[in-house]
C-alpha cells in the first residue's frame, strides 16, 4: 500500500521521516502543504491521518524493527510519554533544561525505554538534531556526557539512514520549531498560534513541576475557571510535570458533585497555634476589622478541647463554634487576624454522609493539601493576593514545605456575569434551559455554542502572565475559533423556509442528476457530498430581490445563468425564470448565489441564534444585573437544507454557505423533526445575532 507524507516545505517533520526510515516503512514525500499546516499521512485506500504523534504511533506499529513501540503495554505507555515530551526540545527557552533532564535520565541507561531501540530514541534524537548548530555546539562540549554518549550511539548504529535525512532537511540553523502535539496540535490550513505566547513558571524544573486545579463543586465550571484549569494543564505539559485535579468540597451545605479529598486534622496538631471560638459571626467579623482579640483567644487547652468535641459531635453548642488560627490581631493584612480554620456543619456531606461534622475552610485546607500532595506551584488568581500571606503562614505553622504561588489575572468577559449565584438565578427562573445552555459562559455552554477548546487555550495563552484585570471581548475568542473550524468543517447549503423564491431554468436538465462534490474544496478530510442539479431551484428571497431582468448571475458549484423574467404579486417576488449560461465567466458576475434543487429530499432545519444575557458591556459592583437583562436572547428561523445534512453528527461544526458557521445540537432523526443548528459567532459582528429577520 502506497503511503504519502505531506508537510510544509519550511517545516519538514524530521522525527517522522527519520522514524519511517529506521522502521522500514516506505513513504512518498510531498512537501507542498501550506506553511503552518500539520503533517498528514495519505494512504492509497483514500484514508489519512493527521498530526505528528498520531503518525509516529502508526509508524511504530507498522515497523519491521522489533519492539519499536516497546515490548509490552507498559513500555508502549513510556514511549507515548517520550513522544509527548520530545517537542519541548525545540521550544527555544526550554532547550537547555531539556538537555539537562535527558542527561540525568540517560546516565544509567542505554535507551530511553527498556533495553532496545524504540521510536522514542529516534524522535528525541531527531529533535536534538533539528536544533542544528545549537545542539552541535553542546555535543562538542563536555557538559552533557551521558546525553552525548547516547546520541552518538544512535547515530553510529543508523549512520547511513540518519545522515541521509539530516543532510536533506537540517541546516546550521536547524529545521525550526517542530509542529508540536498536545496543546499546539492543529489541522491543515491553521497558522501556528501558541508558540509565540509561551509563559514561564518561576523556579520550574522540567520533570519536577506539580500543579493542581481545585474547583469548588457548587456549580458548573465557567470560562473563568477554564483559565485556571488550562493554565495548570499548560504548565504541567510544558514542564513534563503532573496535574492534580481535586475538589474543594469542604462545605456540605453547598456541594453536590464528587468529593476527592477531605482533610481533617485534630485540633492538637496545630500545636497551640489555634483556639476554639464561640463568638457570634457578625461580632467576630467586626472584631477582626478593628483588631480586637476574642475573649476565647487565651482559653486553656482543656477548654479548647471541650468545645472542639462539641464541634466534632455536631451539637447545637458545637455549631456555634469555629477553630481559629492564633496569628496576629494587629497585622495590617487583615487576612492574618486569626482566620477561621475549621467550621462545624452537621449537614450530611454528599459523599461521606454524616461521618464528619467539622470541615476545614478553603484557606486552611488548600495550602495543607498542596504541600501534602507534592504541589510545587499553586496557581491563584490575583484577587487572592492579600490572602497569600495566610497561605504561607499555614505552611510555616504546620511545618510543611514551601509551595510557590503563581498569580494570574482573573478573566472577565463583556456582557457576561460569572458569579455562580447570578448564573443560578438564570437557571432557576427558566431564562435558560440549564447550565449547559449555549448562552451561558459555562464550559459546557460555550462548547455547545460551537467553541473549540483549542481556541480557548490559545485565547488564554495569548493573555500571557499579566496580573492586570482585563475585560475581554468575546469577538477575539470567536475570531480564533473561526481560524480553527474554517479550514476543516464541511460546507452545506440552506435557504430560509419562509423567504425563498423558485427559479425555473428553461434549459435546465430534464431529469435531475447528481454530482459528488467535496464538502470542503481545500480539505479532503471533510469528505464528499451528493449535490442534485435540477431545472427548478430555490434561491434566498434576499438574493432574488437584488437581481434585475437580463442580469447574469453565478450559481455556486454549477455555473452562470441569465435571469429572463421576474414575477411579482403586489410588489413581492413570487418566481424567477432564467436560463443556464454555463459558458459564461464567473469573473464577470456581481452575484454569486447559493441554491437548492426543488426536490423532496430536502431536510428541515431550525437555525438558532443567540444574544448576550445582559445588555450592558460591564456591570459595576453596585449595579443589579436584574436591571440589565436582555429581553430577547434566543431567535429561531426555519430553513431547508441539502439532503447531505442527514449525515451531520451531533456536535459537528459545519458552514452554511454565505450564512456562517453552525454546530449541530440535534441531528437528523426523522423528516418531521428539524435538525437543530446553533449559529457560531465568527468575531466580525458587534452583536452575536446572525439570523436576520428571525
Amino acid at each position: 500500500m502506497e503511503v504519502k507524507l505531506a508537510f510544509p516545505q519550511d517545516r519538514p517533520p524530521l522525527s517522522i521521516i527519520s522514524a519511517a526510515k529506521v522502521a522500514g516503512v516506505p513513504l512518498t514525500i510531498d512537501p507542498t502543504l501550506a506553511s503552518g499546516s500539520v503533517p498528514t499521512l495519505h494512504f492509497s485506500s483514500g484514508d489519512f491521518i493527521h498530526g505528528v504523534n498520531t503518525i509516529l504511533r502508526y509508524i511504530a506499529r507498522a515497523a519491521s524493527v522489533s519492539s519499536f513501540y516497546g515490548r509490552d503495554a507498559i513500555q508502549a505507555a513510556h514511549v507515548d510519554q517520550w513522544l509527548e515530551y520530545a517537542p519541548l526540545i525545540l521550544s527555544g527557552s526550554e532547550f537547555e533544561a531539556a538537555c539537562s533532564f535527558l542527561d540525568g535520565y540517560l546516565a544509567p541507561r542505554t535507551f530511553l525505554v527498556g533495553y532496545s531501540l524504540s521510536i522514542a530514541d529516534i524522535v528525541v534524537w531527531s529533535n536534538l538534531t533539528g536544533t542544528g548548530q545549537r545542539w552541535e555546539s553542546l555535543r562538542k562540549s563536555n557538559k552533557y556526557q551521558s546525553l552525548v554518549r547516547w546520541f552518538n550511539s544512535v547515530a553510529a548504529d543508523y549512520a547511513d539512514i540518519l545522515d541521509e535525512v539530516t543532510s536533506a532537511y537540517v541546516g546550521k540553523r536547524g529545521i525550526g520549531k517542530s509542529p508540536a502535539p498536545s496543546l499546539k496540535e492543529k489541522m491543515p490550513g491553521l497558522k501556528e498560534s501558541t508558540s509565540g505566547h509561551q509563559i514561564d513558571l518561576p523556579g520550574a524544573k522540567v520533570g519536577e513541576v506539580c500543579v493542581r486545579f481545585a474547583p469548588e463543586p457548587s456549580g458548573y465550571l465557567h470560562i473563568g475557571h477554564a483559565k485556571a484549569a488550562l493554565l495548570n494543564k499548560y504548565f504541567a505539559e510544558r514542564y513534563n510535570g503532573r496535574l492534580i485535579v481535586r475538589f474543594d468540597d469542604t462545605n456540605p451545605s453547598k456541594e453536590s458533585n464528587e468529593f476527592v479529598e477531605n482533610v481533617l486534622k485534630d485540633i492538637e496538631t496545630l500545636g497551640g497555634k489555634a483556639y476554639v471560638d464561640d463568638t457570634p459571626k457578625e461580632q467576630m467579623r467586626s472584631e477582626r476589622m478593628d483588631g480586637v482579640e476574642s475573649k476565647c483567644r487565651n482559653s486553656t487547652v482543656e477548654e479548647n478541647l471541650s468545645l472542639w468535641n462539641e464541634m466534632i459531635n455536631g451539637t447545637k453548642r458545637g455549631t456555634q463554634c469555629c477553630a481559629r488560627g492564633k496569628l496576629d490581631m494587629q497585622d495590617p493584612n487583615k487576612s492574618l487576624r486569626d482566620p477561621v480554620y475549621y467550621r462545624c456543619n452537621p449537614d450530611p456531606h454528599h459523599r461521606v454522609g454524616s461521618k464528619y461534622k467539622v470541615y476545614p475552610t478553603y484557606d486552611f485546607a488548600c495550602p495543607f493539601v498542596d504541600a501534602l500532595e507534592g504541589v510545587t506551584h499553586a496557581l491563584r488568581s490575583s484577587e487572592y493576593h492579600d490572602r497569600n500571606a495566610q497561605y504561607y503562614r499555614v505552611l510555616q505553622d504546620m511545618g510543611l514545605r514551601k509551595v510557590e504561588i503563581y498569580e494570574f489575572s482573573r478573566l472577565n468577559m463583556v456582557y457576561t456575569v460569572l458569579s455562580k449565584r447570578k448564573l443560578l438565578w438564570f437557571v432557576q427562573n427558566k431564562k435558560v434551559e440549564d447550565w449547559t445552555d449555549a448562552r451561558f459562559p459555562t464550559v459546557q455552554g460555550i462548547v455547545r455554542r460551537g467553541l473549540k477548546i483549542e481556541a480557548l487555550i490559545q485565547f488564554i495563552l495569548e493573555q500571557g502572565a499579566s496580573k492586570n484585570l482585563n475585560l475581554m471581548e468575546w469577538d477575539k475568542l470567536w475570531t480564533i475559533n473561526k481560524k480553527i473550524v474554517d479550514p476543516v468543517c464541511g460546507r452545506h447549503t440552506a435557504v430560509l423556509k419562509d423567504k425563498h423564491v423558485l427559479l425555473t431554468l428553461t434549459n435546465g436538465p430534464e431529469e435531475p442528476f447528481v454530482r459528488i462534490l467535496p464538502r470542503h474544496k481545500k480539505y479532503e478530510g471533510a469528505g464528499k457530498k451528493a449535490t442534485t442539479f435540477a431545472n427548478k431551484i430555490w434561491l434566498e428571497y434576499a438574493d432574488a430581490s437584488g437581481i434585475s431582468v437580463g442580469e447574469e448571475v453565478t450559481l455556486m458549484d454549477w455555473g452562470n445563468a441569465i435571469i429572463r423574467e421576474i414575477k411579482t404579486d403586489d410588489g413581492t417576488i413570487t418566481q424567477l425564470v432564467g436560463e443556464l449560461h454555463l459558458d459564461g465567466s464567473v469573473k464577470t458576475t456581481k452575484l454569486k448565489l447559493t441554491w437548492l434543487s426543488d426536490i423532496e429530499d430536502l431536510v428541515s432545519l431550525s437555525l438558532v441564534d443567540f444574544d448576550y444575557l445582559i445588555n450592558k458591556k460591564k456591570l459595576e459592583e453596585d449595579e443589579n444585573f436584574l436591571d440589565n437583562l436582555n429581553p430577547c436572547t434566543r431567535r429561531e428561523a426555519l430553513a431547508l437544507g441539502d439532503p447531505n445534512m442527514r449525515n451531520v453528527k451531533h456536535g459537528e461544526v459545519i458552514q452554511l454557505e454565505r450564512k456562517g458557521y453552525y454546530r449541530c445540537d440535534v441531528p437528523f432523526v426523522r423528516s418531521s423533526k428539524p435538525i437543530v443548528l446553533f449559529s457560531i459567532p465568527d468575531g466580525r459582528q458587534k452583536s452575536t445575532s446572525i439570523v436576520s429577520g428571525a
